[in-house]
């Protein structure tokens, strides 16, 4: 028995090797361009990106090359009447399926691993190397559509000689319940400050309206500091759930708990105080849902957290989900192709683990659903991995 799992194993190995190095490849490619076009990256940017680009690629190649690799040797098991020996020989199928259920997860738990990798290390790095070439980017973007947008800021210009912005409008736009600040310019220049850690914008008679004393019309040249923040549409410091590795949610998650605890602390002693002193104005709606609106933001943090563990977790062991199904899909089309067996498992996995994994994401994000409603994908895999390994023991 040991002589045939090291042959299964190593066959598996084999196999998923190749295809994650494919695979990789692949996705690397893609998000790498994807990058590239969306943010109009330069050459050096690019080489820059592919160390973070490079675990985020593998986090999405993983679960598929072990299914790959799971239902190819399996078919080509399966065809060869292997299966049929061992049955003949009175020994039970799932000596067959042992070996891979085991490596599967160890594979889960390197994908966990990977997972966090890429979403902390990875996409802060490609975050910091765009911040770092944003004057590239800005500039890239004006030459070829002459404007440059994010949630915070849009620039437009007539025309670019060089490094010149001839005739550029500046649009920005602090928050939502405040008009646009608005700058104007018969020239501008455009320049990252990395000791300031901001742009710096060189004015031409410019006539700039930013609702304060800084408003007016400053002929000759003038030089006005811009955060990075504005020109990226990034909030300068804050990390969602996401960014976070798994060594600092617990913390975050303690952090934030005490916060919402204080603030319901202090709208209590309001109302309180409020209703002693008889300044009910103090709980009408338009005063009293800004301190409503502070609380739900940090119970929707605090959800967040919670469930951002079991959904790496989760992700990650996809990998042995898909192996359940994937391996006795192969041995119980037998006599089907390679292909067929790879679509039969990926078919049932895009109509039903993706759509459940999404859904309950958003809802436990929404309160509705507990945290660890976010396995409710695996447990189905797992049930019908169960159902079919079943089926082939039977068979």
């Amino acid at each position: 028995m040991r002589i045939l799992s090291r042959y299964l194993v190593f066959d598996l190995l084999k196999v998923f090797f190749f295809a994650l190095t494919s695979m990789t490849a692949f996705m690397f490619l893609v998000l790498i361009g994807k990058e590239a076009v969306d943010e109009g990256l330069g050459l050096v940017p690019i080489l820059r990106l592919m160390p973070y680009m490079l675990p985020q690629a593998m986090q999405f190649a993983v679960p598929g090359a072990m299914l790959l690799a799971t239902t190819g040797v399996y078919g080509r098991i399966a065809s060869s009447n292997e299966i049929v020996a061992i049955k003949s020989l009175g020994i039970s199928p799932m000596v067959m399926l042992w070996p891979t259920l085991i490596l599967a997860t160890l594979v889960s738990f390197v994908a966990v691993a990977l997972n966090d990798v890429a979403v902390s290390w990875g996409r802060g790095g490609v975050q910091q190397v765009i911040l770092e070439s944003l004057e590239e980017i800005v500039y890239g973007r004006l030459r070829t559509t002459r404007s440059f947008g994010n949630d915070k800021l849009k620039v437009t210009v007539k025309r670019l000689e060089g490094k010149r912005l001839i005739q550029p409008t500046f649009l920005f736009f602090p928050s939502k319940d405040k008009a646009p600040w608005t700058i104007t310019a018969d020239e501008a220049r455009i320049s990252v400050n990395k000791e300031e850690n901001n742009i710096l914008l060189s004015l031409t008679n410019a006539d700039v309206d930013m609702g304060g004393k800084d408003s007016g019309y400053f002929p000759g040249e003038r030089e006005l500091p811009i955060s990075l923040a504005d020109f990226s549409g990034q909030a300068e410091g804050s990390r969602s759930a996401s960014d976070l590795p798994l060594r600092e949610i617990g913390p975050s998650k303690a952090r934030e708990t005490a916060r919402i605890d204080q603030l319901k602390q202090e709208m209590a002693a309001e109302a309180s105080f409020a209703m002693m002193t008889g300044r009910s104005f103090e709980l009408s709606q338009p005063v009293w849902s800004q301190r409503e609106s502070r609380l739900r933001r940090a119970e929707r943090s605090l959800a967040r957290l919670r469930i951002e563990p079991h959904r790496r977790w989760s992700n990650g062991f996809s990998c042995l989900g898909f192996v359940m199904i994937g391996a006795p899909m192969a041995v119980w089309r037998r006599h089907g192709e390679f292909w067929g067996s790879f679509f039969a498992c990926f078919l049932p996995i895009l109509l039903i683990y993706y759509p459940l994994l999404v859904g309950c994401v958003d809802r436990a994000k929404n309160g509705v659903f507990p945290p660890e409603a976010v396995w409710l994908g695996n447990l189905v895999l797992a049930g019908l991995g169960v159902w079919l390994m079943r089926r082939v023991v039977r068979f």
